[in-house]
């Protein structure tokens, strides 16, 4: 399931989060920050390969350095990604709506 962080309104300042609320899916809180981490860094994997494949159409093996940091249009696109939700922010919101699929492999004995 492919979910669009870039659509996602998360806050842009610290939150205090209810750690009850965050426990009651797994029933354990470091299982539920493990959870998270996970999925935050599949998001963070998936928009740094995102912004890499747009820088990459600007770039020229025969570009000088002074070229490089003149083209307005791979600067912008580099703010953009810059203001976008951190995504551990984004993971917490995923989770306490309920959108991360996850599972526990249980040890067999």
């Amino acid at each position: 399931m492919k979910i669009d962080t870039k659509k996602q309104q998360a806050a842009s300042n610290t939150v205090t989060r209810n750690i009850s609320k965050l426990t009651e899916p797994t029933g354990n809180i470091y299982e539920s920050v493990m959870i998270m981490a996970k999925r935050a860094n599949q998001i963070a994997a998936e928009m740094k390969q995102e912004l890499n494949a747009k820088l990459e159409e600007f770039s020229s093996y025969a570009d000088t350095l002074e070229e490089t940091f003149e083209n307005r249009e791979q600067i912008e696109i580099s703010r953009y990604y810059e203001r976008q939700p951190k995504p551990t922010l984004s993971a917490i919101n995923e989770f306490e709506a309920g959108k991360i699929y996850y599972r526990k492999i249980e040890n067999p004995q």
